[in-house]
């Protein structure tokens, strides 16, 4: 590993470190709103932005018995990922860490334009793979579903987690979720950075910390959504800080 690589990977890692709110960038949370305005907006008080443009499938997903599985496509997602790029580029070094969602292959081709890495799940690329094709440089995201798994994924080449659905989700179809305690025990217990997701508000964020101290936490449609995504961002970051 090169001098520059070793500096470029543990400058990411700190940034990771000191994360505190997580965007899943998935247009369609935006309803009606425009998720690109929405997007540049929040972007100031957002630390990691996660591009995921997925559209429903006919396919079932494992962890959602009944629910459609998520995919998108190569090119969907290498012109999302382009278009997040180029309007976050104003930002310079305040700009948030660009992951990819499940496509690796568009992280491999975008990663010299910016993006960090990408997040994969438990039925995506195995980690140890895509921590081959994209160096030790890159980071490395990984759902999380139950205390086991966060247990296990310890042992994997990945550099953070994400662990839910802590309450229902909506954007991801969830019904019910694990709950606060289960989210407190998975942070407290891993070495690794550990993002709350799954039917996270600005008054359920708040209620994390107030009961169990700092949190870190991945939101969509919480900011998205918002009718003022930058003033929703900025309250999360605040009260997770």
């Amino acid at each position: 590993m090169s001098t520059e690589t070793s500096l470029d990977g543990a400058r990411l890692r700190e940034r990771l470190a000191q994360a505190r709110v997580q965007l899943i960038f998935t247009p369609h949370a935006a309803g009606a709103r425009d998720p690109l305005a929405a997007l540049v907006a929040a972007a100031p008080f957002v630390d990691v932005v996660q591009v995921r443009p997925k559209a429903p499938d006919a396919q079932p997903d494992p962890l959602r018995p009944g629910a459609p599985l998520e995919r998108s496509s190569a090119r969907e997602c290498f012109e999302c990922c382009e278009r997040v790029l180029a309007l976050l580029a104003p930002l310079g070094e305040r700009a948030p860490l660009v992951l990819v969602n499940d496509r690796l292959d568009v992280a491999r081709a975008l990663r010299e334009h910016g993006v960090a890495g990408v997040h994969l799940g438990q039925e995506d690329t195995p980690p140890h793979i895509a921590r081959e094709l994209l160096g030790p440089q890159a980071l490395i995201g990984y759902s999380t579903h139950s205390l086991a798994q966060v247990v296990s994924a310890q042992d994997l080449p990945v550099d953070y987690l994400g662990f839910g659905p802590v309450w229902a989700s909506a954007t991801k179809g969830y019904e019910r979720g694990l709950g606060a305690h289960a989210a407190w025990i998975a942070q407290q217990g891993c070495e690794l950075p550990v993002f709350a997701i799954g039917g996270v508000t600005l008054e359920r964020a708040d209620e994390l910390v107030q009961e169990f101290g700092p949190a870190r936490v991945a939101v969509s449609s919480a900011i998205l959504a918002a009718d003022d995504p930058a003033a929703a961002a900025r309250a999360l970051h605040a009260a997770l800080s």
